[in-house]
């Protein structure tokens, strides 16, 4: 990671947290309300090939479920989602206590998902190339291929089902398009990549989105 792109990070990591802290209590209380405590929950993620850290994330599922430590969420796991958990990840609010990896350096705002060590070690050689960048809260992976993914594996109703596919269908075109963010990766792609994030949840000029899903689905 250049200088140039940990300074944008933090900047806007203190930036997001000005709004993001009161949010971020607020839901804190809604959940610990509603689906009780911890509100919170860390899972192991690789940054790096032999170099874990935790992430953290709201509490979306009901407890006990160990989300984050028993592969992807599939249609096997969808009956443990809570019904505000449901709405938290529509939104990607869960995701907002990420903005503390951002500031510990364990992440990026742009870049791929942090994948489980299970796969970084079954995969290490593909690993090894897509941590070449620190992973991101959201990526070129994350916006062209996120919703194809969910898609793929809502209907799997058992774990192996769900590995399966993910595995053999997911991870080759996920590892495809953070490859290409290596060798493309910019500031102003990054704040590309952001904006087409931001788009996710509000509204945005559909053509642009459009032409970048065209490119992808070549790789």
């Amino acid at each position: 990671m250049t200088a140039g792109k940990r300074a944008f990070d933090i900047a806007l990591a203190l930036l997001l947290l000005v709004p993001g802290l009161p949010l971020m209590l607020g839901l804190w209380c809604l959940i610990a309300a509603r689906d009780g405590l911890p509100a919170l929950y860390t899972s192991e993620r690789m940054k790096a090939p032999g170099r874990p850290f935790r992430l953290y994330k709201f509490r979306t599922m009901q407890k006990g479920s160990r989300e984050a430590e028993v592969g992807v969420s599939g249609g096997d796991k969808a009956a443990r989602i809570t019904p505000l958990g449901h709405k938290l990840r529509r939104l990607r609010l869960d995701e907002l206590p990420q903005l503390f990896n951002v500031l510990k350096g364990d992440m990026s705002f742009v870049g791929p998902r942090p994948p489980m060590r299970q796969y970084v070690e079954q995969f290490p050689e593909l690993y090894g190339e897509v941590l070449k960048s620190r992973p991101g809260i959201t990526g070129l992976a994350t916006i062209m291929h996120h919703s194809h993914e969910e898609s793929m594996i809502k209907h799997c109703r058992t774990a192996e089902e769900t590995e399966a596919i993910y595995v053999r269908r997911c991870i080759p075109r996920k590892a495809a398009l953070d490859r290409l963010y290596n060798r493309r990766q910019s500031l102003c792609l990054d704040l590309y990549i952001l904006y087409l994030t931001a788009g996710k949840l509000a509204s945005l000029p559909g053509r642009r989105l459009q032409r970048l899903r065209a490119k992808a689905a070549r790789i």
